[in-house]
């Protein structure tokens, strides 16, 4: 049985002091054992860590005893080794960037559909008010390659930063429809919503990503696996590692914390 815990988290909220927030919490992570890496900014918090079930819970339950991270949500899967080569903590512009400033999760997240809402519309051919439902894969497109919604929006970015000008071209495959916006867990979909909304257009977020509809969902109208941003490379719906990535691992999430600005 895997003896690993991996967990993904991110939270839109405002921080104040990142550069002493990231000495604190790589102090605390580096002497529970955990490895992996956590981004800072004005923003808020995203993060990536894996190791022994006690030591990562504990982390996560001392950061959630900042009122700033109460209401952090993990996504969680196992492993049989840490697919993390070290612990880092950085502090950076974005948790998630897209270079459009007014795009503010922290004062204010877009509406977001649930898991089982979703499979509903889906099942169903449209949303409860018989609105044709798009998805729009809001990840760089060799993420895309390993695994998707079926039928879902794929504009082929290389970057998320790339994301708001595709969305604008492509606006008006939108227009009138129920759109939503999905992701690996949730973060570049919050960002993506909004920008969709301040479009004009009636766009929402799936809860929990990609990773929240595998927990809940299975493998549901989705075909192949989920990558991640570790040296598991890829999951498949029961979140378990989708094959052995061997040594490739490592250099694909390099080339993956390229594409995202991470």
């Amino acid at each position: 049985m895997a003896s690993v815990l991996n967990v993904s988290a991110y939270l839109f909220t405002r921080i104040d002091d990142p550069a002493t927030l990231r000495v604190e919490l790589w102090e605390r992570a580096a002497a529970a054992g955990v490895r992996g890496t956590i981004l800072l900014a004005e923003e808020g918090i995203n993060l990536f860590l894996a190791g022994d079930p006690d030591a990562v819970r504990g982390f996560i339950d001392a950061l959630r005893a900042d009122d700033r991270f109460a209401a952090l949500e993990t996504k969680d899967s196992w492993s049989d080794a840490v697919p993390f080569g070290k612990l880092l903590v950085k502090v950076k512009r974005e948790i998630i960037r897209m270079d459009r400033p007014e795009v503010r999760p922290q004062d204010g997240r877009a509406p977001a559909v649930s898991p089982d809402t979703l499979r509903r519309w889906l099942d169903q051919g449209a949303d409860d008010d018989g609105r044709e439902v798009v998805l729009v894969d809001t990840r760089n497109a060799f993420e895309v390659d390993y695994g998707t919604f079926a039928g879902a929006k794929d504009w082929r970015i290389e970057r998320f930063t790339q994301f708001p000008d595709a969305a604008s071209s492509h606006r008006d495959e939108l227009e009138g429809k129920t759109v939503v916006s999905f992701c690996t867990g949730g973060i570049r979909c919050e960002k993506a919503a909004l920008y969709l909304r301040d479009e004009g257009l009636d766009a929402y977020q799936l809860d929990g990503g990609i990773l929240g509809w595998f927990a809940d969902q299975g493998d549901a109208h989705w075909d192949g696996d989920c990558f991640v941003f570790d040296e598991r490379e890829a999951l498949d719906a029961g979140l378990a590692p989708a094959h052995d990535s061997g040594n490739s691992g490592a250099s694909v999430v390099a080339r993956a914390a390229t594409a995202v600005g991470a």
